[in-house]
């Protein structure tokens, strides 16, 4: 099967609950024990309503919204993002991506994720595509995508790997 990858094609939203296990968890993962992602009381004394979701699990849910649309053998290349309005325990964060450029086997994809505050992250993500995927050429043909063998930047803990495909360790 071929899938056709174009610029402006919108990927379909991902709404995620966001609950106290799924902020403190994802914290814990990425080694950030700041109190604010897991103590009320201490959030609270600086200032926060409630705790907090932690960067390091935006960018994997991130990774993650990507990597469920274009496939298990797709890689994140790049992942750049910027945070805004928290996400709090009892909300829910939509993300919504668009596909900016193909070409060279790569999709650069723009992301949004909105909660009920306001937008909680925004971002562009590169992802090299799935060998046999086809690319729009925006004239009606497709040209096959080829392999990429670049270096790997990630920003975050989206499976980052060395020029040769292997994992390139632990990200923190």
């Amino acid at each position: 099967m071929t899938v056709t990858v174009r610029a402006g094609e919108a990927l379909p939203p991902l709404r995620i609950p966001i609950t106290r296990t799924l902020i403190v968890s994802g914290a814990l993962a990425s080694r950030d024990y700041q109190d604010v992602h897991h103590d009320a009381e201490a959030a609270r004394e600086k200032g926060s309503p409630d705790i907090f979701m932690n960067i390091l699990t935006t960018n994997g849910l991130v990774g993650r919204y990507i990597t469920d649309h274009f496939g298990p053998l797709s890689r994140l290349r790049r992942v750049a993002i910027r945070l805004g309005a928290p996400n709090y325990p009892g909300d829910e964060m939509v993300l919504t991506g668009e596909v900016t450029s193909v070409a060279d086997g790569m999709a650069e994809v723009a992301v949004t994720g909105q909660n009920t505050i306001g937008r909680h992250v925004t971002g562009t993500v590169t992802v090299e595509l799935p060998t046999g995927a086809s690319e729009s050429t925006g004239t009606g043909e497709s040209t096959g995508v080829t392999e990429s063998t670049g270096a790997t930047e990630s920003t975050g803990p989206a499976r980052p790997t060395g020029s040769d495909g292997s994992p390139t360790g632990v990200v923190r």
